[in-house]
């Protein structure tokens, strides 16, 4: 009997034991959890990434003589024609940022939204971006990962393979063109878009905007391609006016790293160059009040105080290339300044401010690459009348970015009398104002840079430098690719040349 009553809450312990079990999963599942993300948000944190890196000072804004410094150390490139590699190095900056944070999502929405029929605008609005993204990594390293990027999750792919950038290139303009003309505004749209809000003729005008773009850029290696995609990019309908720009309005949670960089460590360290200076004070070009400021007399950093801020056109005075830390006190001296200190630099509470757009694509260049196709026959239109809306788009856009930077009306109207196209000039012209209107747009200066051979900028005449040639050419591989996909690398590098800054990439023919 007292066996009994022993066993009889034994029993009962097993069973309410069992019953919990049963439960547990259950109960250990938080019921409001998301199951699976929503693509839209793994497009739009893409687009936000896809801002340009604070290293893109050290080389890309460098070597077009727009932003420029004396120093050396983890900032050491362009100033002085030397590589800057390691696992820190600057030429890590558009690859790691890009790799990482823009191609992998971009390639997990196609994947997602490709066989979904209501996410159709939203697939090709990602292949778009994709082949943005993708043209400023091959413009910038040339042969790169393309076909097989990105498929580390999806494919157990992490060695890919390095396509060529002609295989590249013809790839890019399939998908541009496809994309483009598959974005229907009947179907579902994104209004959770961070780009255009889901408006699906703004992404038809990137589209065909980026399609001009990739046209262009074969005028050297192959200008019958070149001119029929022009043709078909305008024809298709292009970026009319600043509503239609592509860019990322930063704010205090996802900020500008260009603007990061130079508001935090590399503060006093980066300057406006006198070539870029020079060229806007000796045609009296308005931008020079809306981008320049200078600290005047500062003798060091911490004096670059708002007290001594002077954003007067006439006071301006660039930093000269050639220079290292070591000899520029004396050339500072020479150009009657307290210090190099006393230089003019972009300025930091306008357009370098941490909050301030990234522009990647825009009316203004969009504009000047149809002065461009207009100029050598490719599409109809007056060639004066689309340079003109370029120049006038982009002092427009500098309001845009930042409300103390808006040119006047007069003063744009007075500038464009001032100078007005010239037909026998027109490709010097147009390219030229293409690097004004690129400001701030590292890896689009230096793209077209090389591709028109304008602006005639002379050779920084640093003494030191490593490359054989007058202008570095492309980016380097960063060294992570030896450690972790060097037989690609090597193969990529047999077929297009030494991984150094004099080698050319596809399209650049001398």
């Amino acid at each position: 009997m007292r066996k009994s009553l022993i066993y009889i809450p034994l029993v009962a312990l097993f069973l309410g034991s069992s019953s919990c079990e049963k439960g547990f999963d259950g109960l250990n599942v938080n019921p409001t959890a998301a199951t699976a993300l929503n693509p839209l948000f793994t497009f739009n944190n893409a687009m936000i990434n896809t801002t340009f890196p604070g290293q893109t000072l050290v080389f890309e804004t460098a070597i077009v003589q727009q932003i420029f410094t004396p120093n050396s150390g983890i900032v050491a490139g362009a100033n002085y024609n030397i590589d800057n590699r390691g696992p820190t190095g600057a030429n890590t900056g558009i690859w790691q940022r890009y790799y990482r944070d823009v191609v992998r999502y971009l390639v997990d929405v196609i994947d997602k939204t490709k066989a979904d029929a209501n996410r159709t605008n939203l697939y090709n609005m990602a292949r778009i971006w994709k082949a943005y993204a993708s043209m400023v990594l091959t413009d910038s390293y040339g042969d790169i990962p393309y076909s097989q990027a990105g498929l580390g999750f999806l494919g157990a792919n992490v060695t890919p393979k390095y396509d060529t950038q002609e295989s590249i290139y013809n790839d890019i303009l399939k998908e541009l063109t496809e994309a483009t003309a598959a974005l229907d505004a009947t179907k579902p749209t994104e209004a959770g878009d961070i780009m255009y809000g889901g408006n699906i003729e703004k992404w038809k005008k990137l589209g065909n905007s980026l399609l001009l773009r990739a046209g262009m850029r074969l005028v050297k290696v192959n200008p019958t391609l070149a001119q029929s995609t022009a043709a078909k990019a305008f024809a298709g309908g292009v970026m009319t006016a600043n509503t239609d720009n592509a860019l990322i309005r930063n704010n205090p949670n996802y900020q500008n790293p260009v603007g990061g960089t130079l508001n935090s460590t590399e503060a006093a360290n980066f300057y406006l160059t006198r070539s870029f200076v020079d060229y806007l004070r000796t045609n009296e070009d308005p931008r020079l009040a809306s981008i320049a400021a200078r600290y005047v007399g500062a003798k060091s950093g911490a004096e670059q105080t708002a007290a001594r801020l002077n954003r007067d056109p006439s006071v301006q005075i660039g930093m000269p290339l050639g220079f290292d830390n070591g000899t520029i006190p004396a050339q500072a001296t020479a150009d009657k300044l307290a210090s190099f200190y006393d230089y003019s630099q972009v300025d930091r509470t306008r357009l370098a401010r941490l909050d301030a757009p990234t522009f990647m694509v825009t009316t203004a260049q969009t504009q000047l690459l149809l002065a461009e196709a207009a100029q050598r026959g490719w599409i109809t239109g007056s060639a004066a009348d689309f340079y003109a809306a370029g120049i006038t788009a982009h002092m427009q856009q500098l309001g845009d970015a930042d409300a103390n930077s808006a040119v006047p009306a007069a003063a744009i109207t007075a500038y464009l009398q001032k100078h007005p196209y010239v037909a026998a000039n027109g490709l010097e012209q147009i390219n030229t104002q293409y690097w004004v209107a690129s400001f701030l747009n590292g890896p689009e200066a230096f793209a077209n840079f090389r591709r028109s051979d304008f602006p005639k900028l002379t050779p920084n005449p640093y003494p030191g430098k490593e490359i054989k040639g007058e202008f570095i050419n492309r980016i380097s591989y960063p060294d992570s690719e030896l450690s972790v996909n060097a037989a690609n690398l090597r193969e990529a590098t047999s077929r297009q040349g030494p991984d150094n800054l004099d080698t050319r990439v596809w399209w650049d023919k001398p």
